[in-house]
């Protein structure tokens, strides 16, 4: 499952340009090595971005010496890589944007959380627009291609045309009416193993793949780890990392994880609160409403990427598939790390939570969009019955008209109605297209005519 290299769609490419016609800087941040440098390069450089990073210790200097003197000698338009490595910039970017609000005047990345910085965040509100850009999802490994390209009077793209995201569509929709597929079986353990970092994909698998996801962990510590905090122990880190590796998919548990390392609750908060700034791991709130009673308070706790799990666990794929108990925690990571991919590039916002009461009925992922509310279990097996229906028909009968909504994801064949708003799809469901799914999409194409963006070329 190594994909060929080249530029692949990404779910955000279309917001990207659709963001710079409007906003004077727009923000794109997320882990490190997913992607954002390429994409910001692709959809801003047929339109003249020039590009400027502060990983270059020179760049980085001369704006920490004179932020507004920098801003002042830049070109028209620029992309500006790893902005949170100087905080400083964004008083200086606030007064620049003010004195001459141009449209698609800054493209930023940036590798840690910079909105929980209340300073930063601050400077810009009403002048930034943010995405969030993740490792790659299965639909955009299925689709690589060549660079971008733009030619006059044609249609311009960042790449290929990002892929669809019919399955939240139609989701919200009654769910998707996948009718036959053929089981994933030993492949969907070897695509949770892959994950979604790119660099890591085009590497073989086993050693080298390993020790790639090691180095990563290692440079997130030594670097954005360190720029974000100063803490006594930066090796406890890549540990806490590994133990919530085990305890993905479950509920986050402070006590457990600092009597692992003889810590105060408090320290284990802290340090899961800088993972979750450099985007490794991600806490999933709870969802409740009004009329449901006796409810689990606790988020849960996913990694960031089900590829540098497995690494960090010392799991292949061959184990991870005899490894039920295992299997069924990476999977619903994974499933759930898809469907928030696949948001990212949807022009509503969606919301994810979990739902879980002291009877133990549960829904795994809960999507709240608008005023509708769909809900996603997660089975890793190839049967599905009655009874993994639990949840969500709680979560029907209390929602009423408001849930859109509920399928079981697992590992089988056919797609079948478990009742009203109720249907068993198979897995594969997320990221192939079917003539119902494809049918249900209302979003925007992922080509950007040279029209619409022409504004960006003056």
């Amino acid at each position: 499952m190594i994909p060929h290299t080249g530029l692949y769609p990404r779910h955000a490419a279309r917001p990207l340009a659709d963001a710079l016609a409007y906003s004077p800087a727009v923000l794109v941040h997320g882990p490190r090595q997913c992607g954002k440098t390429t994409l910001a390069r692709s959809v801003g450089g047929p339109f003249g971005y020039s590009y400027v990073s502060f990983d270059d210790d020179v760049a980085r200097l001369t704006a920490e010496a004179d932020p507004a003197g920098f801003l002042s000698d830049l070109p028209e338009r620029v992309v500006l890589d790893e902005v949170q490595r100087v905080p400083g910039l964004f008083a200086a970017m606030k007064v620049a944007i003010d004195r001459r609000r141009t449209p698609g005047r800054f493209i930023l990345t940036g590798s840690s959380n910079v909105l929980l910085v209340p300073r930063l965040s601050d400077s810009l509100a009403g002048r930034m627009h943010v995405l969030r850009l993740h490792p790659l999802s299965q639909a955009e490994l299925g689709r690589p291609g060549p660079g971008p390209s733009a030619s006059p009077g044609r249609a311009v793209q960042s790449g290929p045309a990002p892929p669809s995201v019919g399955f939240l569509d139609a989701l919200f929709g009654g769910g998707p009416d996948f009718q036959v597929a053929e089981r994933l079986g030993a492949e969907l353990a070897e695509r949770i193993v892959a994950g979604g970092y790119p660099a890591a994909l085009v590497r073989p698998k086993g050693r080298w793949c390993t020790e790639w996801y090691r180095s990563y962990v290692e440079t997130i510590v030594a670097r954005d780890v360190r720029d974000l905090a100063r803490i006594r122990h930066l090796d406890a880190l890549p540990k806490l990392l590994s133990v919530a590796a085990a305890s993905t998919a479950q509920l986050f548990n402070a006590t457990k994880l600092a009597s692992t390392f003889g810590v105060g609750r408090a320290t284990v908060h802290d340090y899961v609160t800088l993972l979750e700034r450099v985007f490794l791991l991600n806490r999933i709130q709870p969802w409740h409403g009004s009329r449901l009673k006796r409810l689990v308070k606790t988020p849960k706790l996913h990694l960031g990427d089900t590829g540098l799990a497995c690494t960090l666990l010392g799991t292949d794929a061959a184990y991870l598939a005899a490894e039920r108990t295992l299997l069924g925690q990476l999977l619903e990571t994974f499933v759930c790390q898809e469907l928030r991919r696949m948001a990212s590039g949807h022009p509503e916002p969606h919301s994810f939570h979990h739902y879980r009461d002291k009877d133990g009925a549960e829904v795994d992922i809960v999507i709240e969009r608008v005023r509708a509310v769909a809900g996603v279990k997660v089975k890793a097996a190839a049967t599905v019955n009655r009874a993994d229906f639990r949840g969500l028909r709680k979560l029907r009968a209390a929602l009423g008209s408001r849930f859109a909504g509920g399928v079981v994801l697992y590992d089988g064949e056919l797609g079948v109605s478990f009742g009203e708003g109720l249907r068993a799809v198979p897995i594969r469901a997320l990221w192939e297209t079917t003539k119902a799914c494809a049918g249900s999409v209302n979003s925007r194409s992922g080509t950007v005519t040279a029209h619409e963006l022409s504004e960006l070329a003056g």
